[in-house]
């Protein structure tokens, strides 16, 4: 008997996880994992009528709301929009949250996109997970969690449609075929109603989830599916290089099918 997984998504702000990644963790979950879905911050920034304080516990709510969707826990790192730093301080914080998560895997934002938040929060998740099995780095937290014994599998998610700061393709390592838990995705998005009005006020438009639509669409018809997700998986040394994403998924990266491990 297997003991239970425990998965960690942790990207910048909320609703990025609900792009990228959603439909992956709605079958982590299926496949009896335990599902943490984190943020480096509370959006603070994303509203044009409401104070950082009133918005951000909104979207505080709207995450959690999303992720009550598929059962999984929701929580905040708290650092703020536009202002998260790879310095030691933010990686001792980030080693703490892995510390008391205790993922087996971690999905989080790419190294290269379009924004400072997501490439921050890429090195510092990635730095974290090797800091995280250090005893003698402390966290300073007032009850501190024990170190990890092991270090995480660590997969990147898309880069915001599929492409760098420079417009040019990211690279991926393979996809998740997410075809019969899209709806679940999508309800997960539509959560973010505060989102939705603030890019239709700042970019004139009302495409929120027809862009996620759309673009697990073209990553879909990659694989000869409806509707995938694109990962990359980080393997430097000594991070593990087994791919258990695909083997608790029972999919082989292409769109085919394979034996599953049991969670």
């Amino acid at each position: 008997m297997h003991t239970q997984k425990r998965v960690l998504a942790i990207h910048a702000h909320p609703d990025d996880v609900e792009f990228q990644c959603a439909g992956t963790l709605a079958l982590l979950k299926r496949a009896g994992c335990k599902v943490t879905i984190a943020t480096m911050t509370p959006g603070d920034c994303g509203s044009a009528e409401h104070d950082s304080e009133a918005i951000a516990a909104i979207r505080r709510a709207e995450a959690k709301a999303a992720a009550d969707l598929i059962e999984a826990e929701y929580l905040c790192l708290e650092f703020r929009d536009l202002a998260i730093f790879n310095d030691d301080e933010s990686r001792r914080r980030v080693t703490e949250v892995l510390r008391r998560v205790r993922p087996d895997l971690i999905l989080t934002a790419p190294p290269i996109d379009y924004i400072c938040d997501h490439e921050m929060t890429s090195l510092l998740v990635r730095d974290a997970c090797f800091a995280a099995g250090c005893p003698n780095y402390a966290t300073r937290q007032w009850e501190p969690a024990k170190a990890l014994d092991h270090i995480p599998h660590l997969y990147f998610v898309d880069a915001l449609e599929g492409i760098d700061r420079d417009g040019r393709p990211a690279p991926v390592d393979f996809h998740v075929d997410v075809t019969d838990v899209f709806e679940v995705k999508r309800a997960m998005l539509a959560c973010h109603a505060s989102q939705r009005d603030w890019l239709m006020r700042q970019h004139g438009i009302d495409e929120y989830l027809e862009s996620q639509k759309r673009w697990g669409g073209v990553r879909g018809q990659e694989i000869g599916v409806a509707r995938a997700e694109a990962f990359r998986q980080y393997q430097g040394h000594p991070y593990p290089h087994d791919n258990l994403l695909l083997e608790l998924l029972g999919q082989d990266g292409r769109g085919g099918r394979v034996a599953s491990g049991t969670a």
